[in-house]
């Protein structure tokens, strides 16, 4: 499956791939689990890097990306990064968001990598920042700039994600019983939904929200597997999963807002970091206080996808 789809879209280069499925028996026995792996995308830049194989492929040379996201942003990073090392260049609208250590560094970082960085103080003049980095864009290069929704939430992206979870058949003895995610845009946990419903696996999809309601829901998420699915399709690669099989379980992880730390999370935060494991405020901390209070009994082996670039 995984040759026909590369066959198929020709992605890019840019991830050492398959990434590493780590066991983490001391974190486990601490969360109450009987076993708990750790699906290390951050071991290759970060969740984001999937997407941008696909979302780059077949563009032409020196072309302009713009996106937008938090100051602290992963994806906004991550994408100005990889496009740089590619030769294109990215123009990135930014909304503040609450300031962290790891928030603070990627902002410093996008600054510095991306070739036009609009920043909106206020969520009214965000609309105007994005214009003003279109704008600012098109002055980059001769070519119509290419457009990639927030978070790099889009069906050919989704496909990176769930080429992702088809390494998992290769890295365990069976099935877990949850795969726990942070939510976000949607684009990671609809490719580990497309992945697990094409598996044939009762594992369960649970996703984390980080992010405010209007961008992370189920419906946002489904609708993205689908699309994801429907491309695979229209290029030729079999893909009959029933529609019935798409299935993720939503947890509000919020807290007052998007980027502000919880209770929950730094707790969560705390006792990953004795055990060497070190999680982000805004997805990996909420994410993964999943752990901390799920119920006795329900999952016994669960996988926690990684998603935070690791520097």
């Amino acid at each position: 499956m995984a040759t026909k789809i590369r066959a198929a879209f020709a992605p890019c280069s840019l991830g050492d791939w398959p990434t590493p499925l780590e066991a983490q028996p001391g974190l486990a026995h601490a969360v109450g689990l009987d076993a708990l792996w750790l699906k290390r995308e951050d071991h290759a830049g970060g969740n984001k890097v999937r997407g941008l194989e696909f979302l780059f492929a077949g563009v032409p040379a020196r072309s302009v990306f713009v996106t937008i996201g938090g100051t602290g942003s992963s994806h906004c990073l991550t994408t100005a990064r990889f496009a740089r090392a590619q030769g294109h260049r990215t123009a990135v609208a930014l909304f503040d968001q609450p300031a962290t250590d790891a928030s603070r560094r990627i902002a410093v970082a996008t600054v510095a990598t991306a070739d036009v960085v609009v920043r909106a103080h206020n969520p009214l003049t965000l609309p105007w920042a994005v214009l003003r980095a279109w704008r600012a864009a098109r002055r980059l290069g001769p070519r119509t700039p290419h457009w990639i929704p927030g978070g790099g939430a889009e069906p050919r992206a989704v496909i990176g994600h769930f080429l992702a979870t088809l390494e998992l058949e290769l890295q365990v003895d069976a099935p877990p019983d949850a795969i726990i995610v942070p939510l976000g845009t949607g684009g990671t946990a609809a490719g580990i939904a497309l992945g697990v419903a094409w598996l044939g696996w009762p594992t369960q999809v649970v996703a984390m929200r980080v992010a405010p309601r209007i961008v992370a829901n189920s419906w946002r998420t489904m609708r993205l597997a689908r699309h994801a699915a429907a491309l695979l399709r229209r290029a030729g690669v079999r893909f009959d999963v029933p529609r019935s099989s798409l299935r993720v379980r939503i947890v509000n992880a919020m807290g007052p807002g998007y980027g502000y730390p919880t209770p929950d999370g730094e707790r969560a935060r705390t006792l990953a970091a004795e055990h060497g494991l070190q999680l982000d405020p805004t997805y990996g901390a909420k994410a993964f206080s999943f752990f901390l209070r799920q119920s006795t009994g329900k999952v016994k082996r669960g996988v926690f996808w990684q998603t935070f670039p690791s520097s």
